[in-house]
């Protein structure tokens, strides 16, 4: 049964326009809108920032914003979102799914936009000296999905997340022997410094730094010449489109990554929150700074 609510999406997104929003505490900048199809759209992102996932809920912001309600985009997610009753009633609302073939080839079937981050928690908690690489832990369905729903992948790349913590280690050899994924489908256990905890040990949720959040949205990645959607694709097939799919997405986290200055940015969302808390401070420093 249908249960998506346009206002309930828009009292969230009035509350979320206060951390992402210009000047806000995690500013996002989004370029390549021009590159997005005509819906159904399937944008397959890296996933940076550990258990608060703020690049989806960036993202997710800046689609809204650009599109209100005549492109309704429907992120999955994991199971734990949907273990308790309010939580769960929640996501129904604003449209996101449980992650599942079956509901996406629905979400795609229905004509709706498709939010897929295909490397999970190995990519959100991968490691510091990694934030700038692709992480999908040899996941493939979202290349097969394409191939049998027929709607190429459109990369979208963003960084700004990873940088609101500092990941040492994922642990996913410890959570393989500890045998969290077969208890809890979780493939990591993470060590972090993060605030409030200094060393955090587990995908304990941390309280972000502030930093701009960008994103990168390419072109859509051209099905296989001739390919007609099919219910099994050839395994050689999906290994080839996968890999084409993060070639793309790899140069566009490249990119963006060449491009980032993250002690500047650093720097630049203290002064930004320090400029909201004490305005009248912030105001006689560029007084001064000013001559």
């Amino acid at each position: 049964m249908e249960r998506y609510d346009p206002a309930y999406v828009d009292r969230w997104l009035d509350r979320l326009e206060h951390v992402f929003g210009e000047d806000r505490y995690m500013p996002v900048r989004v370029r390549g809108w021009e590159h997005m199809p005509e819906k159904p759209a399937l944008l397959v992102s890296n996933h940076s920032g550990g258990t608060l996932i703020p690049d989806v809920w960036g993202f997710a912001w800046a689609w809204s914003r650009r599109f209100e309600h005549k492109r309704r985009l429907s992120p999955m997610a994991h199971d734990m979102l949907f273990k308790t009753r309010a939580s769960a009633n929640a996501c129904a609302k604003l449209g996101i799914r449980q992650a599942g073939r079956g509901a996406a080839r629905e979400v795609l079937q229905e004509g709706r936009d498709l939010l897929v981050c295909p490397g999970g928690d190995r990519d959100t908690w991968r490691p510091w000296s990694e934030r700038y690489q692709v992480c999908f832990a040899g996941r493939k369905g979202y290349a097969r999905l394409a191939l049998q729903s027929g709607v190429p992948v459109t990369p979208v790349a963003n960084v700004g997340a990873h940088e609101t913590l500092v990941v040492l280690s994922d642990g996913h050899r410890l959570a393989e022997r500890l045998g969290l994924k077969r208890h809890f489908r979780a493939a990591v256990f993470p060590v972090h410094l993060s605030f409030p905890w200094l060393v955090g040990v587990g995908p304990v949720p941390h309280i972000p730094w502030p930093v701009h959040m960008d994103y990168s949205i390419g072109r859509p990645v051209p099905l296989p010449a001739g390919w007609e959607p099919s219910a099994t694709p050839p395994p050689c097939l999906v290994d080839e489109y996968d890999a084409r799919c993060r070639r793309s997405m790899q140069g566009l986290l490249t990119e963006l990554g060449r491009e980032r200055d993250t002690a500047r940015e650093a720097i630049a969302g203290l002064r930004r929150v320090g400029a909201r808390a004490f305005p009248r401070i912030d105001r006689r420093v560029r007084q001064l700074m000013a001559g």
